[in-house]
């Protein structure tokens, strides 16, 4: 194969390396959203007073790569007010928002 054929293939087959590296990782983050909000639903988190511990932060900040992406979901559920922490550092689920999530996903 010629060499001016070669190179634009090779950025082609970067560029969709890449995009598929994104989607996997957001992939990944959406799965685990998902999880943490079904194990609030099944504590019954829906209040301050009976909001649930969750892991909110790395356990070894000398770690690299992408092995732990559960504070990364809080972090987005908590921008999306889906989940809000009380006070004492705990979490629980926003009652209406979630209704409205859910509504949005059957549709």
């Amino acid at each position: 194969m010629p060499v001016y054929l070669q190179i634009p293939l090779l950025i082609v087959a970067f560029i969709v390396f890449v995009g598929l590296a994104f989607y996997v990782g957001g992939w990944g983050v959406r799965r685990m959203c998902f999880k943490i909000i079904a194990e609030m639903e099944e504590a019954r988190a829906f209040s301050p007073g009976k909001a649930v511990a969750l892991q909110d932060e790395r356990k070894n900040i000398f770690r690299v790569g992408t092995g732990n992406i559960r504070p990364k979901a809080l972090h987005l559920l908590i921008a999306d007010g889906l989940v809000i922490k009380a006070p004492n550092g705990k979490y629980y689920l926003d009652k209406e928002k979630l209704a409205q999530m859910k509504n949005s996903i059957a549709k």
